[in-house]
């Protein structure tokens, strides 16, 4: 069986990252991992007229890395899966647009990355394909103007707000062998702390976020010393400690294993009240920093959980609370590719 437990799906062929592209904006370019990315730009609209074409324009950036860096072509890919938060997934529609690949679309919020990823994996698993992309993106302001206040407003912020990382991340996947595997999948339930506070995602989405864990663990009989790393999306500094509240009622103590893209994305310094979140965030955290550890040999096996809150302004405005979902998906460093 493919299924283990409830939730987890364990990949029977070998299915490997065979390259991977990044591109980012300019808070992204001025924090700690801001010389891991592919392609950096100095100001948010990258060359563009406005900010959706900006998004646009990233996404495409870090496909055209991925690619380039595969030496493959569009016509070497059987299947583009890609999302973003904006309405109707207009950046990854408009992408697929330009790059004439079969195309699915999916909306996981935040937890995109994992998401495009894990079903990619299992589709190739089965024998639909053999090369699949898988791509999301986030801008902050045009997530800002989307999901709270356009950022020209100026309005002040909580504490509890998170910056939304702006940029993209890509990543081919096939057999073909390479230096990182994906092993597993384990795809989340939708959960809500009954949260309707648009500035406070990283409450909202904790729940998610030990879920998915928990159920990960328990599904592959593993405890959290089997992972050198379990990393989540866009928690940030007010959602990572209610996770490891919440894991510990489950008698699971992450401790040191446990780190934030949120917070690995950007410095305390940088004026981004919690931390970073957004389809960007965990993406290209993962995809730039998180896979250059796994070829180093720094790191041999990480899992790494993206996490999305499934708001819609219209549902907000009708004072319905914040449902979210966490996907979470095993990277492992490939024998001999150190």
């Amino acid at each position: 069986m493919k299924l283990i437990g409830k939730q987890t799906w364990k990949f029977q062929n070998p299915l490997f990252i065979n390259s991977s592209g990044t591109a980012v904006g300019p808070k992204e370019k001025a924090g700690p991992l801001g010389h891991k990315f592919d392609k950096t730009y100095d100001d948010l609209h990258c060359n563009q007229d406005n900010w959706e074409l900006a998004e646009r324009q990233l996404m495409e950036d870090a496909i055209n890395n991925a690619l380039n860096k595969g030496s493959l072509t569009n016509d070497d890919i059987d299947l583009f899966l890609a999302g973003d938060l904006l309405n109707q997934n207009v950046t990854a529609n408009y992408v697929g647009r330009k790059l004439k690949i079969p195309f699915i679309c999916m909306f996981g919020a935040c937890s995109t990355s994992m998401e495009t990823v894990a079903v990619g994996s299992a589709l190739i698993d089965g024998g639909f394909a053999k090369h699949v992309i898988a791509a999301t993106s986030s801008h902050n302001a045009t997530a800002e103007r989307q999901f709270r206040y356009p950022t020209e407003y100026g309005g002040q912020k909580p504490g509890t707000a998170t910056s939304t990382a702006t940029g993209a991340g890509a990543v081919v996947i096939s057999q073909n062998p390479g230096k990182i595997k994906i092993t597993s999948a384990t795809i989340g339930k939708v959960a809500d702390l009954g949260i309707s506070d648009p500035f406070d995602m990283g409450s909202a989405m904790a729940p998610a976020a030990a879920d998915t864990i928990a159920q990960h663990l328990k599904d592959l009989n593993r405890t959290v010393d089997d992972y050198d790393l379990i990393v989540t999306g866009d928690l940030s500094g007010v959602g990572s400690p209610i996770l490891k509240d919440l894991l510990k009622e489950d008698g699971i103590t992450v401790g040191t294993k446990h780190d934030d893209c949120g917070l690995m994305i950007y410095s305390p310094d940088q004026n981004v009240q919690a931390g970073g979140s957004g389809c960007a965030c965990s993406a290209v955290v993962t995809y730039g920093h998180l896979f250059k550890e796994l070829e180093a040999g720094n790191l041999n096996r990480i899992l790494v959980v993206a996490t999305g809150a499934l708001l819609s302004p219209t549902m907000i405005q009708q004072k319905e609370t914040i449902p979210t979902i966490a996907h979470g998906v095993v990277f492992e460093r490939a024998e001999g590719s150190v």
